[in-house]
């Protein structure tokens, strides 16, 4: 079919190559639905680029795809470095870097097709690409079914996390009406009614236009089969054999399973496959490969992958998932045995968790004959897997099915391990009598036995269930038995978990002694090169850092620990990682970079309920601050029943466990309102100093801290009325709505004169629709600032201005700097 109104489109296409290779690499994000020409104009823009080499790899439909399936594509294109590290099983982390050295080393358009069906690990090199790619003389072209990538949907996540300075988005339209009627006559055929139909998809139209009825089918299903019809009985072999292979048929995989001859073959061409230079058929399009294969029945597919997956095994080098695929659909119970746990455990290696999952399903529905203590160890993985993708529940089901069977096997040493992550699981869970019902079980099971790395597995768990009910004393006790154990045994994992849990009690409590602890546990982690354990370090690190308000310790934390996941793409921590530090930019009045952050972590799909709550409360409360009237807004009022009621039970709960800071916030809650009976103990300053009369002390402290919100509720609540006209600036500043009016009012009534009105909302309102701080920094870049010099300026790092800068840009619609300075200038007005 000819290719049309997609001129635009490839003007667009060769410019962004063109300046990708002159050193500004760049990622293209194509999206269109089903059918609507990807493809073709992919081809049809590669066929005519000269100087640049061309790398193409796709993501299959398989019921679990190949981890890394578009970078395999590639590796057989370019050999040498990349080939290797994939068959060598290196870790991801080689493989990334590999891949990146080879789209670094010449002008390259590479594409990777079809992502909506790529697994987690290709994800995953996406955004990894992503945050490197601006250093490569090459363009990324990455299409995908807009229509099937949702809200929720991964991709859509990993694309909305690509540097908005070398992202580039496109998007097809259907064909026009009269593109439509030109294809018709071109056919030879009435373009009646074919537009309404088809809806100007391209596919659509061919299936319709090459169908041997004289009037258009009512579906595109059947508009390929009417194709099919043409078929001889050895082409249609062919077809058959092909419809269930997702991707590419090999020729070799196709002369190895049926008959093949070059009129065959002309034949399946001439009803809409395509045929590589290297000899491989495929369908056209993925809608036609399925209509085809559903046509068939049952035993003629299982006939086929039968045949297919014979052909696949004794060849070398074929991925297990695919393997995996065709051994399922054959349903060879042995083979599904043998290549689904293998195959899972390489998705696995690779990041591709959820395709994890998938094969070990997959796997389990055909083990019910193999030996039980096998089975047993196939539901630990499949519960692990889950684990890691926040199948809580599914986790928690598979772990049961192993406990079943090692209670049965007497296993004790299997059993005492399967209760220890029962209490893991029902924790995350929220269902924390099962957690302290299991970890109890676990140590009691454990401890009959000689001493293991399970049993101080399982006081380190018991540990961190005290630490999170604040059971300061047992936790600690935990922990110590657990450090006791791990470390003669140079368990390391398990002892950098023990010290992080200890170190993280002793800091809640009040001992500063914990930061050592901690900090060890980051050596050894180091050290060893224990991934997740690094990352668990630098977040405890941070974490405590906030909590404890010590700001300068929290910012290198973070710094290093972002750096550190983002490096090795380890989401799950750095997401909780960048939760802390939208508490952090909460608390020193950055609430936009705040905001940034918090909003950040939720949108993304596969955020657990654990980093989500502290992501929830940050973002509350600056809401809360900034105008929803909640608790908060109770106090503000003086209403002693309103802050008795919200505030009054938590702190009746925390009086029972040794937490000085969360004690003395909601102590002084109640203080200001009098509904505190005498002064409590073991609470934290600033709080003991404002309840113990000295509030100028408190202040002080606050102000010192770099808290400007609360240093101002402390002159609001206590001070005369210069105080009161500084706090009032500083609210104002923050845009901490409520707080300012009622200072206000109190201000009135007390009879001050003059008090500020405040800012008009249309004064506050920017006519670029930035926000206060955003407003701020584009004048600063106005002003010819570098970033670094912003940061300086607004004593910020320099990535929140990077954020806040990519933010405008995007706001704006411009890709420049300059651009957002020229825009700003225009009009009435300008950024306030």
């Amino acid at each position: 079919m000819e290719l049309l109104e997609r001129k635009k489109c490839l003007s667009e296409l060769t410019d962004w190559l063109q300046r990708a290779i002159g050193g500004a690499g760049c990622i293209a994000l194509l999206g269109a639905e089903a059918g609507i020409g990807k493809t073709a104009l992919l081809q049809e823009f590669a066929r005519t680029q000269v100087g640049a080499r061309v790398l193409w790899g796709g993501c299959d439909a398989l019921f679990a795809p190949r981890p890394l399936g578009p970078l395999y594509d590639i590796a057989r294109q370019t050999q040498g470095e990349l080939l290797a590290a994939i068959y060598s099983n290196a870790n991801r982390e080689v493989i990334f870097a590999a891949a990146l050295n080879e789209l670094e080393r010449t002008q390259t358009l590479v594409v990777f097709e079809d992502m909506h069906w790529a697994d987690e690990a290709t994800l995953d090199l996406l955004k990894y690409l992503g945050r490197r790619f601006q250093r490569a003389r090459a363009m990324l072209v990455v299409s995908y079914r807009d229509d099937e990538v949702g809200p929720r949907h991964p991709l859509r996540f990993v694309m909305g996390d690509l540097p908005r300075s070398t992202t580039r988005r496109m998007s097809l339209s259907p064909l026009s009406e009269a593109a439509v009627a030109q294809l018709a006559r071109q056919a030879g055929q009435s373009s009646a009614g074919l537009y309404r139909i088809t809806g100007g998809n391209p596919f659509f139209v061919t299936e319709a236009l090459a169908a041997v009825a004289d009037t258009v089918p009512v579906s595109v299903r059947d508009a390929v089969l009417a194709r099919a019809m043409r078929l001889t009985p050895a082409a249609r072999k062919i077809a058959e054999l092909a419809c269930i292979v997702p991707g590419k048929t090999e020729s070799w995989l196709l002369q190895h399973t049926v008959p093949v001859d070059e009129a065959a073959i002309e034949g399946c061409m001439s009803v809409g496959m395509v045929r590589s230079d290297d000899g491989a058929l495929a369908f056209r399009h993925e809608l036609a490969r399925r209509a085809f294969e559903d046509s068939l029945s049952q035993s003629q597919r299982q006939f086929l992958h039968v045949k297919v997956f014979a052909a696949l095994a004794a060849r070398p080098h074929i991925p297990a998932a695919r393997l995996a695929h065709h051994a399922a659909g054959a349903r060879n119970a042995a083979a599904v045995l043998q290549f689904t746990p293998l195959a899972a455990m390489q998705a696995a290696s690779v990041g591709s968790h959820r395709e994890a999952v998938s094969l070990y399903e997959v796997a389990l529905l055909y083990a019910q004959e193999i030996p039980p203590d096998e089975r047993a160890r196939l539901y630990e993985r499949l519960s692990y897997e889950c684990y890691l993708t926040g199948q809580h529940e599914r986790a928690i089901e598979a772990r049961h099915a192993a406990l079943e069977i090692w209670r049965a096997s007497g296993a004790r040493m299997r059993e005492g391990d399967a209760l220890q992550w029962l209490s893991r699981l029902s924790w995350f869970v929220g269902r924390r009598a099962d957690a302290n019902r299991f970890g109890a079980e676990a140590v009691a099971r454990l401890e009959s036995l000689p001493h293991s790395p399970e049993l101080a597995r399982a006081y380190s768990n018991r540990a961190q269930l005290d630490m999170e009910s604040h059971e300061l004393e047992s936790g600690i006790s935990w922990a110590q038995r657990s450090i006791a154990l791990a470390e003669p045994c140079a368990e390391k994992e398990i002892l950098c978990d023990a010290l992080g849990t200890l170190g993280t009690i002793r800091l809640i409590a009040g001992d500063s002694s914990g930061w050592a602890e901690l900090e060890r546990a980051l050596r050894i982690a180091l050290d060893s090169d224990l991934q997740e354990q690094v990352a668990s370090s630098y977040t405890d690190l941070s974490a405590m850092a906030v909590s404890c308000r010590q700001y300068d310790k929290a910012s290198r934390w973070l710094s290093e620990g972002l750096a550190y996941c983002e490096k090795r793409d380890l989401e799950g921590l750095r997401r909780y990682m960048l939760a802390y530090r939208a508490r952090k930019n909460f608390e020193q009045g950055d609430w936009p970079a705040a905001s940034e952050d918090a909003e950040a972590v939720l949108r993304d799909p596969l955020c657990t309920p654990i980093t989500r709550i502290p992501a929830l409360r940050t973002l509350g409360h600056i809401r809360i601050r900034r105008g929803d009237p909640q608790g908060e807004a109770a106090w503000l009022a003086g209403d002693r029943e309103g802050v008795l009621k919200a505030v009054g039970a938590a702190y009746a709960l925390v009086c029972q466990r040794r937490d000085p800071r969360m004690k003395g916030e909601l102590a002084s809650w109640l203080w200001r309102v009098g509904a505190l009976d005498g002064q409590p103990s073991e609470i934290a300053d600033p709080y003991a100093q404002e309840i113990s009369g000295d509030w100028r002390a408190a202040a002080f402290a606050w102000k010192n801290l770099g808290c400007p919100y609360e240093h101002a509720c402390l002159l609001a609540w206590h001070g005369i009325e210069t105080e009161q006209r500084e706090a009032l600036e500083i609210l104002e500043r923050l845009g901490a709505a409520p707080a300012a009016l009622a200072l206000r009012k109190r201000m009135r009534a007390e009879g001050v004169r003059a008090v500020p009105r405040g800012s008009r909302v249309s004064t506050r309102s920017n006519r670029l629709g930035l926000t206060r701080r955003e407003a701020e920094i584009l004048t600063l870049v106005s002003q010819g600032m570098r970033n670094s010099a912003i940061a300086k300026r607004l004593f910020v790092s320099t990535r929140t201005v990077d954020r806040h800068v990519s933010a405008i840009l995007s706001k704006l619609g411009v890709q420049s700097r300059g651009e957002a300075v020229a825009l700003a200038s225009r009009g009435p007005g300008s950024p306030d």
